[in-house]
């Protein structure tokens, strides 16, 4: 579609719809996250060390497999159209989702977290569908809004899960976690619509076959998916030991399990604020500029976190972290977008979705180990170290980011 087909279409609508859905598959994934643990030492007479293990594989069962199957549907949605990919994804992880209130032993609960994370897609696919139908010149701010609504969700899952099962009970929260992901099935079905054209593809004798030849430049496609990953570790570090680092800054006293919530939110109230604004200014001055300034931020927040003696201090800076969010995750992919071919749109997409599945499983293992062979405050700093080492590598590797006029593909 060029960017007259895409202007005419239903681009606005869609976008308001997903992100509703997004939002809405967000909370879903992350809401079962602080309980999960509580729900291994449920299904047997185990240990403590044994739940730690269990627990950590139930959590990496997910996002191993995502890592692997999602370029596979990825590459299939550039061929048959990225909404049936949202079907496909919100049925399939609702139905494993609801078997998941079912389960009698915890192996059951790792194969069901598995097939779930072979059915993931649904954000990845929104993003592709997203910004294969908006005008080009819209695309930052599109997808910033879009990606408010699954980081926001994902922020706000664990408060609203710790809350559903603290009342329904943890069986009966996979339940309504299910029937979420089928309004999302609905919703896709009956509002989104996708003017799809597959292209075909004729190999020309003696066309390479290095996947990475359709690219114009892909030295910057593989250092955004390396940032990306990166990016995702920092945050998936983190939000295993937040409630933990809340209750030491509190001296084991008052509402921890509330201030930790709270704190846990922050980042999403001020994502939904700022990214749009951010994407907005970034289709206006170069997305590169804003990727840029966004790590910066991230650096400058992340350092002091490590370094507090106050609860306050921490959640003003979680706040913050939520604005280098807004700047990071949105303009990576806007990035992805204006230097990728439109038909392999949803391959990248998929690809991206891989190296975050790959940085979340090994940000929270990682940032496990960092803090317990050290403290709570050595997984910030690592986490903002890491962030200057990739933003070093941004421009070393891909100097031109920074340039206002970054070439991009039509």
């Amino acid at each position: 579609m060029d960017d007259a087909e895409r202007a005419r279409g239903p681009w606005r609508r869609n976008l308001n719809v997903l992100w509703f859905c997004t939002f809405v598959a967000g909370m879903a994934f992350s809401e079962i996250m602080p309980f999960l643990s509580l729900f291994v030492s449920q299904l047997g007479d185990f240990t403590k060390a044994q739940v730690t293990f269990y627990s950590g594989l139930a959590f990496a069962a997910d996002y191993a497999i995502s890592a692997i199957s999602a370029p596979l549907w990825g590459i299939l949605a550039d061929r048959k159209g990225r909404k049936i990919m949202l079907l496909r994804a919100s049925l399939g992880m609702g139905i494993a989702m609801g078997l998941m209130g079912f389960v009698t032993s915890v192996w059951q609960l790792v194969a069901l977290r598995a097939i779930q994370g072979v059915f993931a897609g649904f954000i990845s696919n929104a993003q592709a569908l997203v910004a294969s139908q908006t005008p080009r010149k819209y695309s930052g701010r599109a997808l910033s809004t879009l990606i408010t609504g699954a980081v926001s969700g994902q922020l706000f899952g664990p408060v609203v899960g710790g809350f559903l099962a603290q009342v329904f009970s943890i069986r009966n929260t996979f339940f309504i976690t299910a029937g979420l992901l089928f309004v999302a099935f609905l919703l896709s079905l009956f509002f989104v619509e996708e003017h799809f054209k597959p292209v075909e593809h004729h190999r020309e004798p003696g066309a390479s076959r290095n996947p990475l030849a359709a690219f114009k430049n892909p030295t910057l496609i593989i250092v955004m998916l390396c940032s990306t990953a990166i990016v995702q570790f920092g945050n998936a570090s983190i939000a295993p030991i937040i409630s933990l680092y809340v209750r030491e800054l509190m001296n084991y006293r008052g509402p921890i399990t509330v201030v930790a919530g709270i704190i846990a939110a922050l980042p999403g109230i001020s994502n939904i604020i700022a990214a749009p604004r951010l994407g907005r200014y970034g289709d206006n001055h170069g997305s590169g500029r804003v990727l840029v300034f966004g790590y910066i931020f991230a650096v400058i927040m992340y350092f002091p976190q490590g370094l507090i003696s106050s609860v306050i201090v921490l959640g003003l800076l979680r706040f913050a972290i939520g604005i280098s969010d807004g700047a990071l995750y949105p303009e990576i992919q806007t990035v992805l977008t204006k230097n990728t071919p439109a038909h392999l749109t949803s391959t990248v997409f998929s690809y991206n979705q891989s190296f975050q599945a790959i940085g979340n499983m090994l940000g929270a293992l990682l940032g496990g180990i960092v803090a317990g062979w050290f403290d709570y405050n050595a997984v910030f700093i690592m986490t903002a170290v890491l962030l200057l080492l990739n933003l070093g590598l941004i421009l070393w590797l891909v100097p031109t980011i920074w340039h206002k006029n970054m070439q991009t593909v039509e």
